[in-house]
């Protein structure tokens, strides 16, 4: 016997009847995203390593340890995408969208890939919902886009959801921040990890994020960066809150909420839903003014957010299965030898009529068919036979009553509406 060949390690497949909760989520992105004036896009899976290099940071853990990166038969070297943005970033440039008008607004939902240890609701291909809005400044887009984050959330069944904000300022506030930063981390280097130790050298911010308890404590007495927001970045980010305000989201201050990648700027957040535990945030995303020209395209900013899909599907509400679940289809059955024919031309009308059948083509007996179907959960069987069909009759069995009647096709489409 030949050797199976599994899946790769960090990999799995998606199989029925999970796919359905999969499709039922990105039709609800799709609707919502869509209401706000949203429109999808599609990246390619693979891009050139120096999108990633110049737009995620050369100092981050992405770049730095994850990527799945290898050179083409003509020297290239590419990368399998490990986030959604910076491709999303890289079209609107070289597709030159923004001389439609501005702003642009695109979402995009598909597979990412990072070279991680796997472990649950972590994988190495994984899936993201990525939305992104481009070409307005203002406090208000901020606002709408964490509003339209909100109200996807809630149609997912999510209550009681709270937006972690805060403001990591502008390019001038950011480096005033850092300077206090390094001098107040420095004479601390020897009790900083390894990561941190090398983030004070490359992007001292991330330091604000460890989730080490020694250093969590070690940062309640470092500088607070809202004391180095200039003026504009500290209106630009109480104008955000103001709107929240009046829209009736709610919201807590962060002071130390930074997100891993180098290119935000003032408005960063996650949202987070009570009665997760510990790992309770389920989105995170913040403001990237200058990722565009820093691609090679015009100074529009821009503000997004990416949902870990994986894990949303492990985490969602118990409401949220109920109202997604399929009825199981009709069993549509051959009662004796029965043309196969005539069986799919049956098949043919039921769904016709709106209804999901599955025709037991390979010739298994009623028993056998009753027995899968019941399995299946299905609440209605149709039986054909020769006669029946040459007199536009069925016999309709309710399995969940016991019971059978003979009736006419229309009448047995009408009951099975009845009682959907």
């Amino acid at each position: 016997m030949a050797k199976k060949i599994q899946s790769v390690k960090g990999t799995r497949d998606l199989l029925p009847p999970a796919t359905r909760r999969w499709a039922a989520v990105e039709e609800i992105a799709r609707e919502v995203f869509g209401s706000y004036g949203y429109g999808e896009i599609r990246t390619p899976l693979l891009e050139h390593t120096e999108l990633f290099v110049r737009s995620v940071g050369e100092a981050t853990d992405i770049v730095g340890k994850e990527m799945y990166s290898f050179d083409d038969r003509k020297g290239r070297s590419l990368t399998l995408r490990p986030e959604g943005t910076a491709g999303i970033a890289r079209a609107f440039v070289q597709h030159a969208m923004g001389s439609s008008g501005l702003p642009i607004k695109l979402f995009c939902i598909g597979p990412q890939f990072r070279y991680e240890r796997p472990q649950r609701g972590r994988y190495r291909q994984f899936h993201q919902i990525d939305a992104e809005l481009i070409g307005d400044p203002g406090p208000t887009s901020d606002a709408e886009l964490l509003l339209m984050l909100v109200r996807f959330l809630e149609r997912l069944g999510f209550d009681e959801l709270t937006v972690l904000l805060n403001t990591v300022g502008d390019e001038a506030s950011r480096g005033a921040y850092r300077e206090a930063l390094v001098d107040f981390l420095e004479p601390l280097r020897d009790r900083l990890s390894g990561d941190s130790r090398r983030r004070l050298e490359s992007n001292p911010l991330r330091i604000l994020d460890s989730k080490v308890p020694v250093e969590q404590e070690l940062l309640e007495a470092a500088p607070r960066l809202d004391d180095y927001l200039n003026r504009e970045s500290g209106d630009h980010f109480e104008a955000v809150r103001r709107a929240l305000d009046g829209c009736g989201v709610a919201y807590r201050i962060e002071p130390r909420l930074v997100r891993g990648l180098d290119y935000y700027s003032r408005t960063v957040f996650e949202i987070v839903a009570e009665g997760l535990g510990s790992q309770d945030a389920i989105v995170g995303g913040g403001r990237y003014d200058g990722l565009i020209e820093e691609l090679g395209g015009p100074a529009v900013p821009a503000i997004g957010f990416a949902i870990g899909q994986d894990r949303l599907i492990d985490i969602l509400p118990e409401a949220f299965d109920a109202g997604c679940s399929a009825e199981p289809p009709v069993h549509l059955v051959a009662a004796g030898e029965v043309d196969p024919v005539a069986l799919l031309e049956l098949g043919e009308e039921l769904r016709t009529a709106g209804l999901a059948v599955e025709t037991e083509v390979g010739g298994r007996s009623v028993k056998a068919a009753l027995k899968r179907a019941d399995k299946a959960g299905a609440r209605w069987m149709v039986l054909a036979g020769e006669d029946e069909l040459g007199r536009g009759e069925v016999a309709l069995r309710d399995l969940a009553l016991g019971e059978q009647i003979q009736v006419s096709r229309e009448t047995a489409i009408a009951k099975i509406k009845e009682k959907e």
